[in-house]
This record gives C-alpha cells, sequence and structure tokens, in this order.
C-alpha cells in the first residue's frame, strides 16, 4: 500500500485538505472577520503556519495522510522543516482549481455570506485589509528609511553648501580674504560666529578658535590688512545668525550620517563593510531598496548613477562609463585613470554578493569580502607597477644595445 497523500488549498475561508481524487477530507474554517481573515492569509503568504493549517495537517496525519501538496513553495519548505512531514509543490494544483470554481458557493455554505453578492463584498474587504497590511509592513522595512535618511542627507549637504556660499559672499564684502585662507565651511562660518567683525581677528582669538600658530598668524595678518569695506555691528548680527543656523544644519547632518552608519549596520553589514555606510545607502536608494540591490547583476551595480553617459554610449557608440556611483569609494576615485575601470568591477562584483547575503541570508562575512577586495586591488596595482618596471628595462636594454 503506498503513502497517503493530501492536497492542501487555501481559499479566503479557510483551508481545504482533499485526497487524490480531489474529493474534500477535511476543512478548517477562519474566524468569521474579514480582518483576521486578511491577516491569516498575509502570514501564510510569507509562508508562515497559521494555526488553521496547523490543525488541518495535524487531523490529516491522524487519518493516516503522511505528504501533502502545496500551491506555494514557501509554505511548502517552511511545513516540512517545522512539522517534519513530506510536501511536495504544485501550482496550480487540481485541488486548488476546484476550490476556486466552487468559492462563491463554499463561502455562501459556510456561512460567511447569505448570497454571491455578499461574498464579492467580502473578498473586497479582504482584499482592502490585505492591502492595507502590506503597506504596513512596507512601511516597516529598514531598507526604506535608510533611502530616507540618505535624501534627508543629500538635501541638508545642498542647503548647508547654499547658506555657506552666502555667508561667504556677506562677510566677504567685510573680510574678502578670509574665504581664500580658510576652504573648510565649517571652520568659516565657526569663526564669523566666535569672532564676528574683522578686528577681532587677532593670533590670540584665532588660536583660541582651535587653529595653529601659523594659520592664527595668517589670518591675522590678513584682516589687519584686509581691503574689505566696514559694517556696522547689526550687519554683523546678521551674517552671524545666518552662519548659526548653518551651523545647526552641520550638525544634524552628523547626527543623520551616525543614524546612516547604526541603521546599514542592521539593514545591510556586508554593503556596508564594502561601501561604507552613506555609499551603501545611496546604491540601495538608487534601485529603491536592498532586495532590489539584491537582484542587480555586478555590471549594473558598476554603472548604477551613470545610465545617461551609458545611454549616450549606446546612441554615439563612444566608450560606455567605467563606474556610477562607486566612484565615491576611495579605491576607485583614488586610483589612477587606467585602474579605476578593473577596480571599479572587482567593487561591483562582491558588493553584488554583499546585497544578496544582506537581502536573502543574513550571515555577516563583510570583513572577509573586504580582505578579499583588498587583495584583488593589491593585485591590480603590483601588476601595473611590475608592467612598469618591465617597460622601464626594455628601454634600459635599448639604450644600450644602442649605444654599444
Amino acid at each position: 500500500m503506498g503513502t497517503l497523500k493530501a492536497s492542501i488549498a487555501e481559499c479566503i475561508v479557510g483551508v481545504f485538505g482533499f485526497d487524490e481524487n480531489n474529493e474534500l477530507i477535511k476543512s478548517i474554517l477562519f474566524p468569521k472577520n474579514a480582518e483576521k481573515i486578511a491577516e491569516r492569509i498575509e502570514r501564510s503568504q510569507r509562508g508562515e503556519i497559521v494555526k488553521e493549517l496547523e490543525k488541518l495537517i495535524s487531523d490529516l496525519k491522524a487519518l493516516g495522510y503522511e505528504s501533502f501538496v502545496f500551491e506555494s513553495d514557501l509554505l511548502a519548505k517552511t511545513v516540512h522543516e517545522k512539522m517534519d512531514v513530506d510536501v511536495e509543490f504544485e501550482r496550480p494544483s487540481l485541488s486548488g482549481q476546484k476550490l476556486r470554481r466552487n468559492l462563491e458557493r463554499m463561502v455562501v455554505e459556510a456561512g460567511y455570506a447569505k448570497s454571491f453578492e455578499g461574498v464579492r463584498r467580502l473578498m473586497y474587504d479582504v482584499s482592502m485589509f490585505l492591502a492595507t497590511i502590506k503597506v504596513k509592513l512596507a512601511g516597516e522595512e529598514k531598507d526604506l528609511l535608510v533611502i530616507q535618511a540618505v535624501s534627508a542627507l543629500d538635501e541638508v549637504d545642498k542647503i548647508f553648501n547654499m547658506i555657506s556660499g552666502r555667508v561667504r559672499e556677506w562677510y566677504g564684502l567685510h573680510f574678502p580674504e578670509f574665504s581664500r585662507l580658510v576652504d573648510k565651511n565649517e571652520l568659516y562660518l565657526k569663526l564669523v560666529v566666535g569672532l564676528g567683525e574683522r578686528g577681532n581677528f587677532t593670533a590670540e582669538r584665532i588660536r583660541d578658535e582651535g587653529l595653529s600658530l601659523y594659520e592664527a598668524e595668517k589670518l591675522a595678518e590678513a584682516a589687519e590688512s584686509s581691503i574689505g569695506i566696514n559694517i556696522s555691528e547689526a550687519d554683523v548680527s546678521g551674517i552671524r545668525a545666518l552662519s548659526k543656523k548653518a551651523l545647526g544644519l552641520y550638525e544634524s547632518r552628523r547626527g543623520i550620517r551616525q543614524y546612516i552608519g547604526e541603521t546599514m549596520d542592521e539593514v545591510a553589514p556586508n554593503v556596508k563593510a564594502l561601501a561604507g555606510p552613506t555609499l551603501g545607502a545611496r546604491l540601495i536608494a538608487a534601485v529603491g531598496g536592498l532586495r532590489n540591490l539584491a537582484k542587480k547583476p555586478s555590471s549594473t551595480i558598476q554603472v548604477l548613477g551613470a545610465e545617461k553617459a551609458l545611454f549616450r554610449s549606446i546612441r554615439t557608440k563612444a566608450n560606455p562609463p567605467k563606474h556610477g556611483i562607486i566612484f565615491q569609494h576611495p579605491e576607485v576615485h583614488g586610483s589612477s585613470r587606467r585602474k579605476r575601470g578593473k577596480i571599479a568591477r572587482i567593487l561591483a562584483g562582491k558588493l553584488a554578493i554583499a546585497a544578496r547575503l544582506d537581502a536573502y541570508s543574513g550571515r555577516n562575512i563583510g570583513d572577509k569580502l573586504r580582505a578579499d577586495l583588498n587583495k584583488r586591488i593589491k593585485g591590480i596595482r603590483e601588476a601595473r607597477n611590475h608592467c612598469n618596471g618591465d617597460r622601464r628595462k626594455l628601454k634600459e636594454n635599448k639604450s644600450f644595445v644602442s649605444a654599444s
């Protein structure tokens, strides 16, 4: 006698077990509540075993059934792992098709609706609750928070740079040499807020703001011989107030960067280990989520952010771009032009692996991936240096032969 096999099918009223002749064996119904039905259906779609399914399988096992057929491969795997039974996957199954063909009649017979019109109303209510649940779950995805945070960081940077530029132009009327001597916006704003008008730019007071003796003396000399116009206390107050606002933005920027780093540790530690928190977050944002990044081939990751240049190269038959967003990686932009393409390709390959690990496995092997990346990059640089050495030796030999 062979193994008894049952086919499991689900609809909006419950879960049903059918024998190999497609005859109903047993059913377990859901509560008569559209919201609870939607919650159970959503959990089943994610591969969870709801209590009605667990009860049905237990009852069927008591009847001698040892193997079960499911229309969801994800649910089948979960049942096999947690309930230790043999499973098969078949989509669509004959039992599932039979259930769907007779859905309205079965819903009415089960007492969930009084008419076919009531069935359609129930289906609408369940669909609405199901959509609400899915939207809520999507909003809880941490990678979406990372996307919003890195977008906020870019906007804060843009506003900070705009205000800093305005302060430089405004204060530059009074002390034009100052802008040439101090490149960093944060330091420029800090000195404007701390010292005010250029008469206060003495070496002693500048050193109190944290600058070296050499820098302080250069600034003090420039302030003393400045060709800028004189301004009133009211003018200085306005400039300092705007500078304080800009410095407040800079502090917010630090907080956002810290938040991105902490969230990336949770969301995509492998991507963070390779690309750093901000670049990793920008890659996720560029494709709309971590799972989307995980689905991309390395060749696509390599040119993310350079789509316009890529399409232009296809149209004009010019050389395609070698890198997009990942140009921000120090190993890429810090290398010579000849090496950037190879390094970008290797980095993109490692990032593709990292994204898939973060999205699907949860394993954190970021240190190993980074070590492998550094090894590959080192090999590229050493190979290049070796080639350069060989060329130099060849030129020297040629020169020697010519001289002889």
